[in-house]
């Protein structure tokens, strides 16, 4: 049996388990393997395959989705990983990302304090999380600037790549809603539901369970949250607002 977990995670209404199974369907669907889903650590999803064609599955498993370090000594310096804002507001010194780190014990790494007050300026980190639209588990792509490893700490920068994107949302004049927790097929659903699929103008797939909604100019973002919300059990919502 061959077992990669891969850089997604399930939680909230856990419907990201059944695309993910459709996917891996499209995926490995003329090979001799048989696959498992579950939750790790953390809620990072575990893609378990037995067959004959294990070995070749697991690699176009690690091509498609991508894998987690797993240790942090496989963590370097200068390189870029995929991971998710995790207990974000709890401090004030920084933002955890969790990149799936899980050995020697799990550990989540830190954009501190000082990077980004230099990259966004001046405020607290509860403000820019707040003016920013960040939610828990949203998908980022951070550059790691250093590894403790007696201390066991990783320090991280954005990607260059993930800084454009940033600074692109916060710059384009247009409402902006993260949501986390469910498909993006159930958004475009309670969109269609509440009849606020026009007041969209660009719906992006941030991760298996993350979505990105742009809005149309004058459209606001607390309005369509106030609409959307209660179609959505179990999801976070984050927004960019801009004033009219």
């Amino acid at each position: 049996m061959k077992e990669v977990v891969i850089l997604e995670k399930v939680y909230g209404d856990r419907s990201g388990f059944h695309k993910l199974d459709r996917k891996l369907r499209a995926l490995l669907g003329e090979l001799e393997v048989e696959w498992k889903l579950s939750a790790v650590k953390k809620n990072w999803v575990k893609v378990s395959l037995k067959g004959e064609d294990e070995e070749i599955s697991a690699n176009l498993v690690r091509e498609e989705f991508g894998e987690v370090p797993y240790s942090l000594k496989a963590v370097e310096e200068g390189k870029n990983y995929r991971g998710r804002f995790i207990d974000l507001g709890k401090v004030g010194y920084g933002v955890y990302v969790d990149i799936g780190i899980f050995r020697p014990r799990p550990k989540d790494a830190l954009l501190p304090l000082y990077y980004l007050k230099e990259t966004f300026g001046e405020m607290p980190v509860r403000e820019m999380i707040a003016k920013f639209g960040w939610v828990d588990n949203l998908p980022v792509e951070v550059t790691v600037t250093g590894v403790e490893f007696g201390a066991r700490e990783v320090e991280l920068a954005f990607s260059k790549d993930q800084l454009k994107r940033i600074k692109r949302w916060l710059e384009d004049g247009h409402d902006k809603l993260f949501i986390a927790g469910t498909v993006s097929e159930n958004v475009e659903k309670a969109l269609i539901q509440t009849g606020h699929g026009r007041d969209v103008k660009r719906i992006e797939e941030l991760g298996l369970m993350e979505t990105l909604l742009v809005l149309k100019k004058g459209t606001q973002a607390p309005g369509i949250i106030k609409e959307i919300g209660p179609q959505l059990k179990g999801t976070v919502i984050g927004a960019i607002k801009f004033l009219l």
